[in-house]
């Protein structure tokens, strides 16, 4: 079964992303950036009220993957500056290594050519060596590295990664 790709609108979808977010966040972050700055970023970033802010105010577009009806994972992106930056991209732990990264990409792909976006451009823990090597293989390079303050007294450390998206790539390779 393919996996689905839905945007999110109602007040409903918005609580069941933050719920997926919270529950990956507190999974697989935890190691990388302890809980204390999880918890922070899980309610600043990615809670129904920001969500919500995001969508409404800010340009942003939220997408469930859904496989079998099941929450798969979420992403989040906004168009600025004639690319996309692919603020969100995030898998659930029993759904990682079944290509849904590779589907997703693909659609990414495709709104960037149909919005005529030059690049998709995102931020990444640096030290997150299974999420860099996965965008490695998808064609994206390190442009920069970019420590921002976060508040709390917390940084995000990350890679900014780029990929350019050619008009005249094909869905299909």
């Amino acid at each position: 079964m393919e996996l689905q790709i839905e945007r999110v609108h109602t007040a409903e979808e918005i609580e069941e992303t933050a719920r997926l977010a919270a529950e990956i966040w507190r999974e697989y972050y935890v190691s990388l950036i302890g809980t204390e700055q999880v918890e922070y970023m899980v309610g600043k970033f990615q809670s129904v009220s920001a969500i919500t802010d995001q969508i409404q105010s800010q340009g942003y577009e939220y997408y469930r993957l859904r496989h079998g009806g099941a929450s798969a994972g979420y992403m989040a992106v906004k168009p600025e500056e004639g690319k996309l930056f692919l603020s969100k991209f995030y898998i659930g732990k029993e759904h990682r290594g079944q290509g849904y990264a590779s589907q997703a990409m693909n659609v990414l792909e495709k709104l960037c050519r149909d919005r005529n976006l030059s690049h998709i451009w995102l931020t990444v823990n640096r030290y997150n060596d299974s999420s860099v090597s996965v965008y490695k293989k998808k064609g994206f390079r390190v442009v920069r590295e970019q420590a921002a303050d976060i508040g709390n007294g917390f940084v995000m450390d990350d890679f900014i990664m780029e990929k350019e998206i050619s008009a005249q790539q094909h869905l299909c390779r």
